[in-house]
């Protein structure tokens, strides 16, 4: 059921890590050194990743498709050329890679487990955490299973954990952040899954095969993104991201520090791009130009209506789907009042004024009228930047990435990883 990855490999010098999003528009690619620096005043050592190098690469309409890889040898080309530009200002050739995956197919979302344990005066140990965290994977894959099934039709598709997250444990109605120790009857266990079809977990293994790449993790973008903002460690931050790629809008809930799951659909830049071309009978790289320069507020009053009428329509289908997703959080009893947006697509005027105008949220379990901001490079945990490039919202999901790499340098695999923060704290 687990993603078997690699052992990281140790080295007495400076260690590297690779960030690779692989998106539908771009490649984007970063190198980070894993620094450890110990506090003078408190005497604990702060660990984060310094990115020294970045590379950027444009995808060809045949390489991807609604965040997927539909061309394997094109996009290790846009990789190697992305990688090369990183390694170049780097000055050095990283190998460990953190890898990001989306997709409609990508599927995550919380499952809990509630059991009364037959000798409450015995202390809850690993070996106790492991068998329960396996028993909600278990049940949590066959709900994926059965939920692909009935959206594509076919009974063949084999789908593999890529994270996981516990979100709560409470012990005889008490939460507790780390279970281990204590004592009591009652344990309910709440830990969030991500999973992913083996076809496309194929792809992107195959792709950091050929490119010479100690592939660590393949990580779900939206739960890389969520994972990445708010305070470290912290059981109180609730926000929703909203990262819209080339490919894909990706929604990820959080609420009290845990992830409550993930929701993805197939309209993002791409899709606003397509219709711009059409619209205004362009091909789709002079479109893809006229949308950077609206977005920038660079075209001139005639162009620049004709642009936001041929993206009102699809801005409300866009809207329609960040419903419909949000839709599927009915277990909590209202969604966080904030909504947070990066991706390359976030920088059209119509993605955040969709969201601020008008009464939409109504029809979502919102107490309030949430409020819209965007993530900035700054608000991402674990990860500076030395190279003064990483400066806007289509930045954030690489280096979300490079701060989810941080958790499994280490370990030797997704599970044990899990295990090993969970000893530490609840947020893994």
């Amino acid at each position: 059921m687990k993603l078997k990855l690699p052992k990281l490999k140790k080295s007495e010098g400076p260690q590297y890590i690779v960030s690779l999003d692989i998106g539908t528009e771009f490649v984007k690619a970063l190198i980070g050194e894993v620094i450890n620096k110990t506090s003078e005043k408190t005497g604990k050592t702060i660990q984060y990743v310094k990115i020294i190098g970045t590379g950027k690469k444009r995808q060809r309409l045949s390489d991807m498709a609604n965040g997927a890889v539909t061309d394997i040898a094109g996009v290790v080309d846009n990789c190697d050329a992305a990688l090369r530009k990183a390694e170049q200002e780097a000055g050095v050739v990283a190998k460990d890679a953190i890898l990001g995956i989306a997709g409609e197919l990508v599927k995550g979302g919380t499952s809990s487990v509630s059991y009364r344990r037959t000798k409450p005066e015995v202390r809850i140990d690993m070996g106790e955490l492991q068998d329960i965290i396996g028993r909600i994977q278990k049940q949590a894959l066959d709900t994926v299973r059965k939920q692909l099934r009935w959206e594509t039709g076919s009974d063949e598709m084999e789908v593999k954990l890529v994270n996981a997250a516990v979100v709560d444990v409470k012990i005889d109605g008490y939460r507790v952040t780390n279970p281990i120790g204590f004592q009591g009857k009652d344990v309910t266990i709440q830990v969030f899954n991500a999973f992913a079809p083996m076809v496309h977990l194929g792809a992107l293994q195959t792709i950091a095969s050929d490119l010479d790449l100690n592939c660590i993790n393949i990580a779900a973008e939206p739960f890389a993104v969520a994972k990445s903002v708010g305070a470290d460690d912290s059981t109180e931050f609730s926000a929703i991201f909203i990262d819209i790629g080339g490919g894909t809008s990706d929604i990820a809930v959080v609420n009290n520090g845990g992830v409550q799951g993930t929701q993805m659909f197939a309209i993002g830049g791409r899709s606003f791009t397509k219709r711009i071309a059409s619209t205004l009978g362009v091909s789709f790289d002079e479109a893809e130009a006229i949308k950077l320069k609206y977005s920038a507020n660079d075209l001139d009053d005639k162009r620049h209506k004709a642009v936001a009428e041929a993206l009102k329509s699809d801005i409300e289908v866009w809207l329609s789907g960040i419903e419909l997703g949000l839709a599927e959080f009915d277990q909590l009893d209202h969604l966080p009042p904030r909504i947070l947006l990066c991706g390359g697509g976030s920088a059209l005027p119509e993605i955040k004024k969709a969201l601020t105008d008008g009464d939409w949220y109504k029809s979502s379990a919102f107490a309030r009228k949430p409020t819209i901001d965007f993530v900035s490079p700054e608000d991402v945990n674990r990860v500076r930047d030395s190279t003064g490039k990483l400066n806007s919202p289509q930045d954030i999901t690489p280096m979300g990435l490079a701060n989810l790499g941080l958790d499994i340098i280490g370990s030797q695999t997704l599970g044990e990883n899990i295990l090993q923060r969970l000893s530490r704290t609840l947020s893994v």
